[in-house]
């Protein structure tokens, strides 16, 4: 399999070569934008003889050593010009997340390389749309050497409905269901083109696709190892848990930071390990184990104190349901704990005025459900199914994709 970076070397890119070298260029891109060699993003480009003006960079800062939520300082360029200045697009304010005037102006070809992780909450995908976006109201052409989905593009996998009206937000900037199938050029194409701007070399938005993915299967199959792209994301299983371990995050259980293991591990220390992997077991996971852990969080929430829960293990991913299943895991925490267990009601990604948790599923219903004690088939069923003509948005992505083509 060859992602976009991978084939620059090739005679069927060789305008587009042309094209960066002669270009005032910015890159957008981390540490986990490797090529099939394992060299960096900025290194295949060094080779190719092409010099970026200005690298940006997502959450988590370009070496991927911030926390989730941490503010990410900017680097000058060293004297003598060793490298370009870093421009971080996540800083203190709601405003950092966009490059500014004086930034654009130094540029008018912008290169995106970000490795995603297939749901609507990680927030790469929006950087990129945010920062093409920009360069777009510039004149300035956006190429993205595109990455395939590690949770796979099956079209059978989709889960989560888009967002309600007036429920976007940094995780979830346009509405879209919370496990897509899509990659980040097919996502960034589709809104190009719901906004009216043409794809195409000549056009706003360009993509470098990938060769030889296989769609239906997960990141196991891609022939690569599987490179960590945030600080708590170590492994494809953690990417598989993620579109529903990732809502954790929207109340006070831990979501597992401060282990080996965030996102398969869930808990608090006012649950009862064992009572609820029998009672999850028992509700029925699909494609995971379910079993009782007891763990220490090093940092985040509850550090230091002993928390009870439960660790998932995926055994079939095609089967596996994350959002179903810890949306149930949630629910039925909430019933064995209900005066210790409680919502997020601190300011989340930006956001002020609507709890995470309502940001993470897309509305305010799902949350109010659970506080009701409502079944955790009537919570799943608010959420979790997908529209079946969501599934078409695949092969939509596919013919707008060719579309887009460099």
């Amino acid at each position: 399999m060859w992602c976009g970076i991978d084939q620059l070397y090739g005679g069927s890119l060789a305008a587009l070569r042309r094209r960066l070298r002669g270009a005032r260029l910015g890159v957008l891109t981390h540490a986990a934008a490797l090529d099939r060699r394992g060299q960096h993003c900025l290194s295949v480009l060094d080779e190719l003889g092409v010099a970026p003006r200005l690298v940006f960079a997502p959450e988590h800062g370009l070496h991927g050593a911030a926390q989730a939520e941490e503010p990410v300082a900017g680097a000058p360029a060293p004297e003598g010009g060793a490298r370009p200045p870093i421009v971080s697009l996540y800083g203190s304010t709601k405003a950092d997340l966009t490059p500014t005037a004086e930034d654009l102006a130094e540029l008018d070809l912008l290169v995106i390389d970000l490795a995603d992780v297939g749901s609507r909450y990680y927030t790469y995908v929006w950087t990129a749309l945010i920062a093409a976006r920009a360069a777009r109201e510039r004149g300035i052409h956006v190429v993205v050497l595109d990455r395939p989905n590690p949770l796979s593009g099956d079209p059978t996998t989709i889960e989560g409905a888009p967002q309600a009206e007036g429920y976007t937000s940094f995780v979830g900037l346009e509405p879209l269901p919370i496990r897509h199938a899509l990659t980040l050029g097919e996502i960034l194409a589709l809104f190009f083109e719901r906004d009216g701007s043409p794809l195409g070399p000549e056009g706003a938005l360009s993509v470098v696709g990938t060769l030889g993915w296989e769609r239906h299967r997960t990141a196991e199959a891609w022939g690569r190892p599987f490179v960590m792209p945030s600080p708590n994301m170590p492994t494809l299983e953690t990417a598989l848990v993620y579109p529903g371990g990732c809502l954790i995050e929207g109340t006070n259980l831990s979501e597992g930071r401060g282990t080996t293991a965030p996102f398969q591990i869930v808990g608090a220390p006012f649950l009862d390990a064992e009572r609820l992997a029998q009672e999850l077991t028992q509700v029925g996971v699909l494609g995971a184990w379910v079993r009782p852990i007891h763990f220490k969080p090093s940092f985040d929430k509850h550090a230091g104190v002993t928390c009870h829960g439960v660790m998932l293990h995926v055994t079939n991913p095609r089967l596996f349901r994350p959002v179903a299943t810890y949306l149930t895991l949630i629910s039925l925490a909430r019933r064995m704990a209900p005066e210790a267990f409680a919502f997020r009601d601190t300011p989340y990604e930006f956001e002020t005025d609507r709890p995470a948790f309502d940001l993470l599923t897309g509305s305010d219903r799902a949350r109010r459900l659970i506080l009701e004690g409502a079944p955790a088939e009537d919570v799943v069923a608010e959420v979790a199914p997908i529209d079946p003509k969501l599934r078409e948005s695949v092969a939509e992505a596919e013919a707008r994709l060719g579309r887009a083509l460099s």
